[in-house]
């Protein structure tokens, strides 16, 4: 095969898919984008890498360029390659996705993100670019790995009751759960500490509060037991 230099001038991006979790819903962190292609329109927090720069330095380097957050455990999940992906030539992009707590985070918008907020993923039916595909190709991820590990402790505050930690599960994967197997699932693999603590302020009678333990899990994974909801 002959040389061709336009092999060569493929560019790749990188796009974050953030989840979180305000206890009644899942959302998405995006940003409106202030400049073309697609100004004006809601997007994943994504931009291109920089020839002398790693994925996952460019991944890191994006989200806190446009939305201030950062020290954040990006996971790669898939890479997106259709030809006609991006308007201005052929952008080969790799998407990242996180977890983590809405309270504990401050967002705010820089570079060309004009805004950046938390969407409900319900609420979702377009996005710039293919951004709705890699949103839910990670949202499907999120589902698979929310029934085999223990990673949507990482959606909730430190400290939960047994009811918010069912309607997440709940919420993430589309379908109601009956409460009694649900709860005989989780407390049967002793991988919660019973904080002797309740809920404050609410009006109806208060819960029992519990927080999850890494080392009580990493000791069941250890003895076989296996996490499955």
């Amino acid at each position: 095969m002959p040389f061709q230099k336009d092999i060569y001038k493929s560019a790749f991006s990188v796009d974050n898919i953030i989840f979180g979790f305000d206890g009644d819903e899942l959302k998405v962190l995006l940003i409106k984008r202030s400049q073309d292609p697609y100004g004006g329109q809601w997007a994943l927090p994504g931009d291109i890498v920089s020839p002398d720069e790693d994925l996952d330095a460019a991944a890191e380097r994006v989200l806190k360029q446009l939305t201030g957050l950062q020290n954040v455990y990006l996971e790669q999940v898939y890479t997106f390659g259709k030809v006609d992906r991006h308007p201005r030539g052929r952008v080969i992009t790799i998407a990242y996705y996180s977890l983590i707590n809405i309270a504990k985070v401050k967002i705010r918008a820089a570079s060309f993100a004009e805004e950046v907020s938390w969407k409900a993923v319900s609420s979702i039916s377009t996005l710039a670019f293919d951004h709705l595909d890699i949103m839910e190709t990670c949202r499907t991820r999120l589902r698979q790995e929310l029934k085999l590990r223990p990673v949507g402790f990482e959606l909730l505050p430190e400290k939960f009751t047994l009811t918010e930690l069912q309607r997440l599960y709940e919420v993430i994967l589309e379908q109601d759960l009956d409460k009694r197997n649900f709860r005989k699932k989780i407390l049967g693999m002793s991988i919660l500490n019973s904080l002797n603590e309740y809920q404050k302020g609410v009006s109806h009678r208060p819960a029992m509060l519990y927080s999850f333990d890494p080392e009580k899990y990493r000791v069941a994974t250890e003895q076989g037991v296996i996490f499955e909801i």
